[in-house]
């Protein structure tokens, strides 16, 4: 069995942090963080008891390694809360984690990364240069981000390592050589939304 988890809220709120509502930042961290932790924790139980158990994939967002998150509005709370997916599964995945240490051993939780998809929640913040920019030379479109992803979600099961993954659409490295061809060529210019 498997399960894929995946929330992401901004509450299409693109003020500054520091004039974001209440419940703007309940919705944020309500929906990213503890949507996605009931998520788990449900499949979790459900897994375990089941002969073959599982495998859950969480997937993550834009802040989810640890760097800031493009412009100073409510991306702050929105890559803190997808920095915790990460840290969420790799607590109970770790050696010494909450799965070994309540003895199970039939659950696997990975981490999902897709990238930047053009979703309605990420162009909906397409109003400034900047994220134009990135918008043009990182997103994909949803269906090209399956294309990759679902393949390798499907041989995690199968692969026989019994062991985390984390299965990564766009890598730094393809992220530099599609900005570089940017600024080099002027590659991805204009492909969703118009550039300045």
């Amino acid at each position: 069995m498997m399960q894929i988890n995946n929330a992401g809220s901004n509450a299409y709120s693109y003020k500054p942090l520091m004039e974001a509502s209440d419940d703007d930042l309940i919705e944020v961290v309500s929906t990213n963080t503890l949507g996605l932790m009931i998520c788990c924790r449900e499949a979790i139980n459900m897994m375990q008891n089941q002969p073959r158990g599982g495998h859950v994939f969480n997937i993550d967002g834009a802040g989810s390694d640890g760097r800031p998150t493009p412009r100073s509005d409510i991306f702050a709370a929105y890559g803190a809360t997808k920095r915790s997916v990460v840290h969420l599964t790799k607590s109970l995945q770790a050696c010494d984690a909450e799965l070994r240490m309540q003895d199970v051993k039939n659950v696997i939780v990975h981490n999902l990364s897709p990238g930047m998809v053009t979703t309605d929640l990420l162009m909906a913040g397409a109003n400034t240069k900047q994220a134009k920019f990135f918008i043009n030379v990182l997103a994909e479109p949803a269906e090209v981000v399956a294309e990759y992803l679902v393949p390798n979600i499907r041989s995690v099961p199968t692969n026989g390592s019994g062991k985390p993954t984390y299965i990564r659409f766009l890598t730094g490295l393809k992220a530099y050589s599609q900005i570089f061809s940017r600024f080099a060529f002027g590659a991805r210019r204009n492909r969703y939304v118009l550039e300045d």
